[in-house]
C-alpha cells in the first residue's frame, strides 16, 4: 500500500478539508468532487478531526440471505496494515440505514486496531459508547437497534456519500465531512495550503476594511 512521507500526512493532518480541498483546486482545477455529500455527517464534533488510509467494507444489516463473507478478514486486514486507518462502510441492505452498521464494541476493537476514524454510508448506533471510546464517526445519524449484520465484501472500492473510495485511498474527515486526497497528488496538495490560507486571510481584511465596496471587489477579484 503507498505510503505518503510522514511530513507531507503530517503537514495535511494540521489543516481542515475545506482549505485541504481548496489547494486541490488551486493546483488543479476544477471540476473536483472528491469530497461526499450532505448524508455523511459528522456525529462527534468534539471528537476532531481525522486522517488516514481506507479499509473498506461493504454490509447489510437486515438481508436475510446475503452473500456472507467472514469479518475476520477485515479485522486481520486492520491488524497487519499500518495505519492510521479509516475504515469505510457502505450498508448495501435492500433496506440501508434500516439497522446500525457501527457500534460502541466495533468502536473499541476498531480503536484498538490502529483505526482513527469511521465513515459509514449507513446509521450507526450507541453513539455515547463511541464517545467514550474516542472514535469519531461520520454517518447518516443514529437508530437504536441492528439486525442480521452480514459483511459481504472487503477490501473493495465502495461510494460512500457519492465519494468513490478505493482500500488505501488516503481520507480526511472534520465537520464539514468527508474528503479524498488522490496519493499521487498528496504532496502538490500540501504545497499549495499556505497560498490559499494567505489568500483568504487578505480577502477577509479587505472585507473588513474602510476600502470595501463591490466595485472595489470586482476591481480587486477580475470580476465582470
Amino acid at each position: 500500500m503507498q505510503r505518503l512521507p510522514d511530513h507531507v500526512f503530517a503537514g495535511l493532518a494540521a489543516h481542515d478539508t475545506a482549505t485541504v480541498f481548496n489547494a486541490m483546486v488551486a493546483r488543479f482545477g476544477l471540476p473536483n468532487e472528491e469530497y461526499t455529500d450532505h448524508t455523511i455527517r459528522c456525529l462527534l464534533p468534539e471528537l476532531g478531526s481525522v486522517i488516514g488510509y481506507a479499509a473498506t467494507v461493504e454490509l447489510t444489516t437486515n438481508d436475510p440471505d446475503p452473500p456472507e463473507v467472514s469479518w475476520r478478514g477485515h479485522y486481520r486486514h486492520l491488524e497487519a496494515t499500518e495505519g492510521p486507518h479509516v475504515v469505510v462502510m457502505r450498508d448495501v441492505d435492500g433496506r440501508p440505514g434500516r439497522g446500525a452498521s457501527f457500534g460502541d464494541v466495533m468502536a473499541a476493537m476498531h480503536r484498538r486496531l490502529g483505526v482513527a476514524g469511521a465513515v459509514v454510508d449507513g446509521t450507526v448506533r450507541d453513539l455515547d459508547g463511541i464517545r467514550e471510546v474516542g472514535l469519531p464517526v461520520f454517518a447518516w445519524g443514529e437508530v437504536p437497534g441492528h439486525g442480521r449484520f452480514s459483511a459481504v465484501r472487503l477490501g473493495a472500492p465502495v461510494t460512500v456519500g457519492q465519494l468513490r473510495i478505493r482500500p488505501g485511498d488516503l481520507v480526511m474527515a472534520d465537520r464539514n465531512g468527508c474528503l479524498r486526497v488522490p496519493l499521487d497528488r498528496a504532496e502538490e496538495t500540501l504545497a499549495a495550503v499556505q497560498s490559499v490560507i494567505d489568500q483568504e486571510n487578505e480577502r477577509r481584511r479587505f472585507a473588513a476594511s474602510a476600502q470595501f465596496s463591490a466595485a472595489e471587489a470586482a476591481r480587486r477579484f477580475g470580476w465582470k
